[in-house]
């Protein structure tokens, strides 16, 4: 299984979101350069973390993105749905019509396996808790910074 780029650039921008979020809105082109990704890029990719109500924008000086909800309540398997999709390596683990041999696939089974597996650690953690380790990688960098 192979995660796409809109969900690992998405991801990135609501970690930054959370991480700042005290802040206020926090303009795209500031979290760009801190996370090093295209600027032309985010822009498209904020569309659907809007629709889902995840995002708002606000115009203006002053503007820029920022959470809808507390970071606490969001779910990366949230996240993920949204951009991503199904995190079913294969079609069939989704929709056993997908092959004629679903119902008696040993090899399917394993791949639901895998599903439930990626699901659980996904649905386990949330924007909060991602917040929390990028803030203990940024405190140990810091401290070798320093070394």
């Amino acid at each position: 299984m192979k995660i796409s780029t809109k969900t690992e650039y998405g991801v990135r921008v609501l970690l930054e979101l959370a991480l700042h979020q005290r802040e206020g809105p926090v303009a795209l082109r500031d979290i760009a350069r801190r996370q090093e990704l295209p600027l032309a890029y985010l822009e498209r990719l904020i569309a659907p973390l809007v629709s889902a109500g995840i995002v708002r924008t606000k115009r203006g000086v002053r503007g820029g993105i920022y959470l809808v909800k507390e970071p606490g309540e969001l779910k990366l398997s949230e996240v993920v749905q949204i951009l991503e999709g199904s995190t079913a390596p294969l079609e069939c683990v989704d929709d056993p019509n997908a092959c004629s041999r679903s119902n008696f696939c040993a090899a399917r089974d394993l791949w639901r396996e895998v599903k439930r597996a990626v699901d659980r650690v996904l649905t386990a953690t949330t924007l909060q808790n991602l917040a929390e380790r990028q803030k203990q990688k940024d405190e140990l960098k810091a401290a070798m910074y320093y070394i």
